[in-house]
């Protein structure tokens, strides 16, 4: 039987799509200006975000503690919400549409180890939460997972395959309980 093997490890093909003196520059900003747990305006979050390369939209609400890895590889829609210590793990892009909601000690993971291989290599996968999607409180969502339209991922839930639109998922790995109505 084969065994890992950590020491064959070769993440050589992956780039995060930057300079080394950019992704420096950007561990100190985040520290600073996102991670701070001092409630610092969203606006001077969104400033810092935008200067690395995030597309931003208007209205975006990010609270205090968010941790996002790479921001050039990030895309957040009109009117969404980022909760407090919410862990965006992008080494793959991750688009977030518009009114989404990623609740508190959420995490999105765009990159996990094949352990099927004894090199234990990176993959990484994209994610992507449609419009009107709400990520619960100290929910995962998995490399490579598309949250279709209003879908919602209950707390503490991991999706770990697509969710479809008008749905609600709970558990881990997430099973869909029911459809969500949205009443005025």
């Amino acid at each position: 039987m084969k065994k890992v093997n950590h020491l064959t490890f070769n993440n050589s093909w992956y780039s995060p799509g930057a300079s080394k003196l950019k992704i420096i520059l950007w561990l100190f900003f985040n520290a600073v200006f996102l991670r701070n747990p001092i409630s610092l305006s969203s606006s001077w979050k969104k400033i810092c975000l935008r200067l690395f390369g995030a597309k931003i939209g208007k209205g975006v609400l990010i609270k205090p503690g968010v941790n996002i890895k790479y921001p050039w590889l990030l895309q957040i829609g009109d009117h969404s919400w980022i909760g407090e210590n919410v862990w965006i793990d992008n080494l793959a892009s991750v688009s977030i549409g518009n009114h989404v909601c990623i609740s508190q000690g959420a995490m999105l993971l765009t990159g996990n180890h094949n352990y099927k291989k004894s090199t234990f290599d990176l993959m990484t996968g994209n994610i992507k939460l449609e419009d009107g999607v709400w990520i619960g409180a100290k929910s995962i969502v998995c490399p490579g997972v598309h949250c279709h339209s209003h879908s919602i991922l209950a707390v503490n839930s991991v999706a770990t395959t697509d969710l479809e639109s008008y749905s609600i998922y709970q558990g881990n790995p997430a099973n869909k309980i029911r459809e969500r109505k949205i009443v005025e």
